[in-house]
């Protein structure tokens, strides 16, 4: 039995592929050619870094947007 210690366990397990598809075209708007086997270790920090930092207020754009939604 295998067991992920890991602490970045998604909430809705359904929207892995949503996700990294954003990745992607994150990484494409930044210049930024990620590896199709997923390995990312030949990429700084910095490159690494402005991924998940685009993904992240990408992500609360949405979350606002659908919160704003609800309260018209």
């Amino acid at each position: 039995m295998s067991q992920n210690n890991s602490s970045n366990n998604l909430v809705a397990p359904n929207s892995r592929g949503a996700l990294e598809q954003l990745k992607y075209e994150v990484a494409q708007e930044l210049g930024i050619t990620l590896s199709p086997d997923g390995y990312q270790g030949n990429k700084t920090s910095y490159e690494n870094g402005s991924i998940g930092g685009y993904i992240t207020k990408r992500l609360v754009t949405l979350a606002e947007q659908q919160l704003a939604g609800q309260f018209k």
